[in-house]
């Protein structure tokens, strides 16, 4: 078993010590002992080689030919299989003594040996100088591509940098990055790319192809990997970065933002996460730990805490929620003002009785509520009552006053 992890990573990673397999292959282990001892069994079957001594005393392993075809075999078809390094010999059948090991092809290989060494997948998780082709003639390599969907990430994309090239060369990167993404797949219509909104819009792309979905907003996250120099000079770094990078990591407002949304719209931006190997290998936690940080916030957390995107549409749904509800209450006040107030007993009328003279506008007494109403309306049908009750008697008074009078006559005349 392990004959086979260590041809399939140097296979992937083309060059790597014993200390970085065994960290990338067997972090539980006490020590890189059984890592040497597998290697040198391989040596022996002629099928890794010592390609050259470090400065640091750690031995320089690479594929032989022969290993190099084995560790194909091992590999499945979509893992990118590096170069071999082909033993070269000078004019006497003499190794010709390599020119050392490219130190940032060092630092990639640590990188993705911390990093799976902490829980990030394993070595099949990884490839190498992933190759993101743009339309005016650029091809955009990426250091390493991991892909770890149990630990909450799956899929980044990782530069790691040894603080020796001029920062505007990062934000090119990231720029260029950007413009990939940006990118539609093939026959994918431009119409409804642009009419798509939110996550909509990746359906459209051609990442959306070739990546899984992020489980978040945005884009690929890509991390920036510093190493070397000074902490004070990495520092700097990053922060000259952050600076220079910001229209590319730093989402928009959302569209049609109202007062009280502060939630950031992060669909159409790549999100950036720096670390250094340095904090990295200080921590107990190591890649674990929280030694990430977001660009555009100051904390040090967790990476699946910095790809995170709490300010996101999580906020913005519940900002949106209450932006709703303030813009309902200021309507349910504004309407409040203007409910009448009865003429008569001045309470504020009912929304029936609103309602009412507002759809029968011809109505009378408008100026009463509707309790109002009914005792004006009971008050006139007692004043008629009234009216019709003394009419009647007066009728009858009359009458009974004639029948008088007519009986006294017919008296008198017998």
């Amino acid at each position: 078993m392990r004959r086979k992890e260590v041809l399939r990573a140097l296979g992937i990673f083309q060059r790597a010590t014993a200390d970085q397999l065994w960290r990338m292959l067997r972090p539980t282990d006490r020590h890189d002992r059984c890592t040497r001892d597998t290697l040198n069994a391989l040596k022996e079957t002629g099928l890794v080689r010592v390609e050259t001594r470090l400065e640091s005393g750690h031995q320089l392993w690479v594929l032989t030919e022969k290993g190099h075809k084995e560790a194909r075999t091992l590999l499945p078809k979509a893992v990118r299989m590096s170069a071999l390094r082909k033993l070269r010999l000078d004019a006497k059948g003499r190794p010709v003594k390599d020119d050392g090991y490219d130190e940032h092809a060092a630092a990639v290989t640590s990188t993705a040996a911390v990093l799976t060494g902490a829980g990030y997948g394993t070595p099949l998780s990884w490839q190498t100088e992933i190759a993101h082709r743009l339309p005016y003639g650029y091809t955009q390599y990426a250091d390493l591509t991991m892909r770890a969907p149990d630990a909450g990430v799956p899929a980044m994309l990782l530069e790691v940098d040894r603080v020796n090239e001029p920062v505007d060369d990062l934000v090119d990167k990231l720029r260029r990055y950007h413009d990939w993404f940006e990118l539609l797949a093939p026959k994918a219509d431009a119409n409804k790319e642009k009419a798509a909104q939110g996550a909509a819009v990746h359906d459209f792309r051609l990442w959306s192809r070739i990546y899984p979905p992020t489980g978040r907003e945005g884009y690929v996250p890509l991390a920036f990997v510093f190493t070397g120099k000074t902490d004070a000079q990495r520092e700097s770094r990053i922060r000259r970065l952050e600076k220079a990078a910001r229209t590319y990591f730093a989402g928009e407002p959302y569209p049609g933002r109202g007062a009280g949304i502060t939630a950031v719209d992060y669909h159409q931006a790549v999100p950036v996460v720096v670390t250094e190997l340095e904090r990295i290998t200080a921590d107990p936690a190591g890649a674990a730990g929280n030694v990430w940080r977001r660009l555009g916030r100051d904390e040090w957390q967790t990476l699946t805490e910095a790809l995170d995107n709490p300010d996101g549409d999580r906020l913005h749904v519940v900002q949106a929620a209450q932006a709703r509800k303030r813009q309902k209450e200021r309507e349910a006040a504004a309407r409040e003002a203007q409910r009448p107030l009865c003429r008569r007993c001045g309470e504020k009328f009912t929304d029936d009785r609103w309602d009412t003279i507002r759809h029968y506008p011809a109505q009378q007494h408008r100026e009463l509520c509707e309790p109002c109403l009914h005792e004006h309306w009971e008050q006139v049908q007692e004043e008629k009552s009234a009216r019709r009750q003394a009419e009647e008697a007066a009728a009858r008074e009359a009458a009974e006053a004639e029948a008088r009078k007519n009986r006294g006559l017919f008296r008198r005349r017998g």
